[in-house]
C-alpha cells in the first residue's frame, strides 16, 4: 500500500476534462529526480446488464523531451481533422436526422447505386 501513497504524493497539478461516458484526467508528476512529466488517462464508463457498472482505463506518460514533437503532431492532426470536417459534429449521435453516405438517396430521390461495388474472389489472391 505505500506504493500507492507514494504515487499520490508525487501528483503536482491535475485538470479533469468530461466528455460523455468518458473522463480526461490530465495530470502532472514529479520523477524520483525531481523533474515533471504529464500523465494523460482517459477513463470509460461501461454499463453492465444488471445495472452495474466498471470502467477501462488508456494511459499515456509523456516527458517533457518529447512535448514538442507531441504538440506538433496533436496539433497537426486537429488542423487536419477541422480543415477537412470542420468543427460541427458528424455523427449517428450527435444529430438525429445524420444518414450514412450508404443510406442517402441520390438527386432523385432513390436509394443510392451499389452498382459501383467489385467483387473480389480471394483465389485471385
Amino acid at each position: 500500500m505505500e506504493g500507492k501513497n507514494s504515487i499520490d504524493q508525487e501528483e503536482i497539478h491535475s485538470k479533469v476534462m468530461r466528455a460523455g461516458r468518458r473522463t480526461y484526467f490530465f495530470d502532472v508528476r514529479s520523477t524520483k529526480a525531481g523533474d515533471y512529466y504529464l500523465t494523460i488517462t482517459e477513463s470509460k464508463k461501461f454499463t453492465h446488464d444488471d445495472g452495474s457498472f466498471h470502467y477501462k482505463k488508456h494511459k499515456i506518460y509523456l516527458y517533457k523531451e518529447d512535448f514538442e514533437g507531441f504538440r506538433e503532431n496533436v496539433e497537426e492532426m486537429m488542423d487536419f481533422i477541422i480543415d477537412e470536417k470542420g468543427t460541427e459534429v458528424i455523427s449517428e449521435r450527435h444529430q438525429k436526422d445524420f444518414k450514412k453516405e450508404d443510406e442517402e438517396a441520390n438527386e432523385n430521390g432513390e436509394p443510392k447505386s451499389t452498382d459501383s461495388f467489385t467483387d473480389v474472389s480471394f483465389d485471385d489472391i
